[in-house]
């Protein structure tokens, strides 16, 4: 497939960019496992960027991305720096990059931003992008309207540059019906978090492992930043305000630091436990090498 033969890997999946959960130790893990590892600047700032890529310069000598969060009131010096670091792969969130890739491309970089739309895939295919990363609605945190099932075979039948698949991918079922769909290539985030390597708290795992169907919802869509969590009690509280026609800045203030909050503590009350759907389907904490070649049993990728 594309992706695996670009970047030489043993697994043709990418490890998704997620905030706080993403560090420079847990990319240089999953590249070590076979797979294409990488750092969430999420809200870094440039110099924790920079310090990222160095520190996963350190531990592996594997190709490794960067995801760039758009909205991140620093974008733009974080996309000088994985140009001036001249990192091997940048993917991309939360608006368009397109001011930015001939400058990565020039640096040597392979630029694949994500999209939950036809016409965004489209555009990105016309400013330069390598490849894209169509996300369904399946997918944790931030989401578009798209199902996976409609969005993939869409955005492969229309582009010239290859799909990545992405939302709700978690066992060889899913990943041959990817392939089925026009994959060239995998980005998984919520299987990732059952990883035994993976940095979050031990209680946002049990929760992954945990969560049945119904427990996984979507928060944010009155405010118009749907985003797809754990039911707990701060979803549960956010969607009450929101129903109640809370201010925009009292939900932007309840927002702030959530995400931290489930990733280093763990906290239910005041935690937004990102997941996807997929959730469902994970029963266990397993090591990096192992949960890989499980999900490729079977799969002639």
């Amino acid at each position: 497939m594309w992706l695996d033969e670009t970047f030489n890997l043993k697994y043709p999946v990418l490890q998704g960019g997620m905030a706080w959960v993403a560090t420079a130790e847990f990319a240089a893990a999953v590249s070590e496992a076979g797979a294409l590892g990488q750092i969430g600047s999420g809200s870094m700032t440039a110099d924790m960027v920079r310090d990222s890529i160095r520190r996963v310069r350190e531990l592996t000598d594997r190709p490794f991305g960067v995801n760039l969060m758009l909205m991140n009131p620093e974008a733009d010096a974080i996309a000088r720096v994985l140009a001036e670091e001249g990192v091997p792969l940048v993917t991309t969130g939360a608006g368009s990059p397109g001011k930015y890739i001939s400058m990565w491309k020039e640096a040597g970089s392979i630029v694949i931003p994500v999209v939950s739309s036809l016409s965004l895939a489209q555009r990105m295919e016309r400013q330069g992008a390598d490849a894209v990363i169509a996300e369904g609605q399946e997918a944790g945190g931030h989401i578009g309207e798209q199902t996976s099932m409609v969005l993939w075979p869409l955005v492969a039948d229309n582009l010239s540059i290859p799909m990545i698949a992405a939302g709700g991918i978690g066992s060889p079922r899913q990943i041959k019906a990817a392939i089925a769909l026009g994959a060239e290539g995998f980005q998984l985030g919520t299987l990732f978090l059952s990883a035994e390597e993976c940095p979050i708290h031990p209680a946002y795992k049990e929760a992954v492992i945990k969560a049945t169907d119904t427990q996984v919802s979507v928060m944010g869509r009155v405010g118009g930043v749907p985003c797809r969590v754990l039911k707990n009690k701060f979803c549960r509280d956010y969607m009450s305000l929101e129903r109640e026609g809370a201010e925009k800045e009292v939900l932007e203030e309840m927002l702030g630091g959530s995400l931290r909050q489930a990733v280093q503590e763990g906290n239910s009350e005041k935690g937004a436990f990102m997941m996807g759907l997929v959730a469902a389907g994970i029963k266990e904490i397993k090591p990096l090498n192992q949960l890989l070649a499980d999900l490729f049993e079977g799969v002639d990728a």
